[in-house]
């Protein structure tokens, strides 16, 4: 089949953007003209981080302006526009019963681009980016913008939770040095599907999916405070450990063999999310503008179901 001209930049289909679209803001009541261009600004954002290009290259007889493509970007990640429309697409997928809560955890890294690393961070980068809850800009952002340095220089790394079928419910942002289990928590807290009728958001999987890297006890001990089964296999050393202790080392933990088999799922949604070779390599200088691109990515899968 031939692909035209206009198709080769669009991500959405127009079934897909009649969801997306009641669920972006507009500038109704402020100063200035109401957004009357918005699916071309998001597809051009879209566009952009898919080939990795710089915003000043974006063609302009296809979107625009690159400086009014830039700015609503940085717009919606500030006031967590995305998260939101997230929350929606997930909240009407649970609730026709499309989100197996037997959910994978798991952390990838991407390189970080010298157009990313010229800003002043500490050495050892702690935060964690997020904007779920619409937070100020300042508030949201990590100290660091989310670049440490790993073996593999200075990188960024993605923490994400997916379900049973890859398809991504939470993310955090860290420099690529941070610990995986480390941030165990602040990834389950990220994941809040609202109720469409009355009651609390869900927030708490079935199970929980993950590598040896999630293997500590502590981590262990926190899901199951939370109810949730940990699929976790034992780390070796663990398991030479506990076995020196004989009969004072315990139990090993169980070990869901057939649940484990489906953590791939999770290895799965990177490869496709680094697809995007403007997320594959890190090019923003801010953790929040680069987290929005992720979660943009993540209501482009929840919007073809």
């Amino acid at each position: 089949m031939r692909v035209t001209s206009s198709s080769r930049f669009r991500v959405f289909s127009d079934e897909q953007w009649a969801r997306v679209e009641p669920l972006l803001p507009s500038n109704a009541g402020r100063r200035g003209h109401p957004f009357g261009d918005n699916r071309r600004v998001v597809e051009a954002i879209a566009y952009r981080y898919r080939t990795g290009i710089p915003w000043r290259d974006l063609p302009r007889e296809q979107f625009g302006p690159w400086q009014t493509v830039w700015k609503r970007h940085r717009r919606y990640a500030a006031d967590g526009t995305w998260d939101r429309v997230l929350a929606r697409l997930l909240a009407e997928a649970d609730a026709a019963g499309q989100v197996d809560w037997t959910v994978s955890v798991d952390a990838t890294i991407a390189r970080a681009h010298q157009h990313a690393t010229n800003t002043p961070r500490p050495d050892q980068d702690t935060g964690a980016g997020s904007n779920h809850r619409n937070l100020p800009l300042e508030e949201c952002e990590p100290a660091g913008h989310g670049v440490g340095r790993s073996r593999g220089g200075l990188t960024t790394k993605i923490h994400a939770a997916v379900d049973g079928h890859g398809r991504p419910l939470a993310v955090v942002i860290t420099g690529g040095h941070r610990n995986d289990g480390a941030l165990l928590a602040a990834v389950l807290a990220d994941i809040r599907v609202p109720r469409l009728t009355a009651g609390r958001p869900r927030t708490r999987p079935d199970a929980v999916v993950a590598d040896k890297a999630y293997s500590a006890r502590a981590y262990r001990r926190a899901l199951h405070a939370r109810g949730i089964k940990a699929v976790i296999p034992e780390k070796s050393d663990s398991i030479a450990a506990r076995r020196r202790r004989g009969s004072r080392g315990g139990r090993p933990p169980g070990l869901d063999v057939a649940a484990y088999r489906g953590r791939n799922v999770v290895e799965r949604h990177f490869a496709l999310t680094k697809q995007w070779r403007g997320l594959a390599t890190r090019y923003d200088k801010l953790a929040v503008t680069y987290r929005a691109a992720v979660v943009l990515a993540a209501c482009i899968t929840w919007s073809r179901i």
